[in-house]
């Protein structure tokens, strides 16, 4: 039977994160299933314009960007001429949406995808409705979904995992390149070991661990003398001054850099350039960060208290620590930079990540789910 199946979201298209891009990849694959299988399927965007739009993930005709404008957004949605069979909310911010389909059309089936910290909080009486009227709960991590029958009381048939995959747009440059200019930029040597972290610098979210890897850059100065910690992400004001503190009372001003945000198209030599990704996070939901620096055959290092296990494969594609043992996080990074990267150690671990977190398996479980 033909489905009609609409991907709400906030914002997709025209800024770059984790949610950004896990919603962009749901959107291709739904995209796909919707063409092989005689399905209808469009993806709306609260924030996005139309123009917005990235035409590889899918054509403007299934798009409607709808730029900020949410009294429209709102009233499309409830048009009596929209009669959606499912539909998908990328973020729990859009329960309204949800409850008002919900409420006028009460066999169309809701689905949410839960992704880390927006679910792990207490939540309005809004939002603890939508769970309770929700068909299904897609959780991006086994972490996220218990968090979600723990704190929230949803029940587990209701709960599906689906980790993220790596964007099928991806750039995939040889392993044996070095990206020199990037080298050129940031005054590097061939005997640097560099360590990398790309995350979001925010003076309001401090639980992403960089502070720890800046602790054990000065512990490790000593024995690898050339080490680099290349730091990258958008970062505040208030941010940039705390970091640069710490850097300069731990005496590591000529091992830490600091890059600000990059751009999209440079992501991929950003890990070709690194030995070893670091991220201790402890409020990670999934880490998409984690499978792409591996498609690049990066390994990583992350914390074990959060949804970063999946990503990991529980400790089979890269190694977990305890956000609370700076001691482990040393020994730990030691431990890879002893053991130097080839290339031979790059491919395979490309491969096996690849293995687990590609768009066609990705897309192969959407239609199992969407099938049920």
């Amino acid at each position: 039977m033909s489905k009609k199946v609409i991907l709400f979201t906030l914002q997709t298209f025209s800024t770059t994160g984790g949610i950004q891009k896990m919603t962009r990849t749901l959107g291709y694959s739904l995209h796909k299933l919707a063409l092989s299988n005689k399905w209808n399927f469009e993806l709306w965007s609260a924030y996005d314009k139309q123009e917005d739009l990235m035409e590889q993930y899918l054509p403007q005709s299934n798009f409607k960007g709808f730029g900020t404008n949410r009294i429209n957004f709102v009233l499309k949605a409830i048009s009596r001429y929209v009669k959606p069979d499912i539909i998908i909310l990328s973020h729990i911010n859009l329960s309204i949406i949800g409850l008002l389909i919900k409420w006028a059309r009460p066999n169309c089936k809701v689905w949410l995808i839960a992704h880390g910290i927006e679910v792990w909080r207490k939540l309005s009486p809004v939002k603890k409705h939508l769970l309770s009227k929700c068909d299904k709960v897609i959780c991006v991590s086994n972490f996220t979904m218990h968090q979600m029958m723990e704190r929230h009381k949803v029940k587990r048939d209701v709960c599906s995992v689906l980790n993220n995959a790596v964007d099928p747009f991806m750039k995939q440059p040889p392993l044996s390149d070095k990206p020199l200019y990037l080298e050129s930029r940031y005054q590097l040597n061939n005997s640097s070991p560099i360590i990398f972290t790309l995350t979001r610098l925010a003076s309001t979210e401090k639980y992403k661990g960089y502070e720890l890897v800046i602790q054990a850059i000065s512990n490790l100065k000593h024995q690898f003398p050339n080490i680099r910690y290349v730091l990258s992400g958008k970062y505040d004001e208030q941010e940039q001054l705390r970091i640069n503190e710490l850097i300069a009372r731990l005496g590591v001003t000529d091992q830490v850099i600091l890059t600000g945000f990059i751009e999209e198209n440079e992501l991929a030599d950003h890990f070709l350039m690194a030995d070893l990704f670091v991220l201790p996070s402890r409020k990670e939901g999934f880490g998409i960060v984690f499978i792409e620096a591996m498609a690049c055959g990066l390994p990583v290092i992350c914390g074990n208290a959060d949804g970063s296990l999946d990503a990991i494969r529980n400790g089979e594609l890269g190694s977990a620590i305890s956000v609370d043992d700076p001691d482990e996080l040393v020994r730990c990074i030691k431990k890879h930079l002893e053991n130097p990267l080839t290339i031979a150690k790059r491919k395979e671990l490309q491969e096996q990540c690849l293995m687990h977190f590609n768009e066609l398996d990705y897309r192969l479980k959407i239609k199992t789910l969407l099938n049920e």
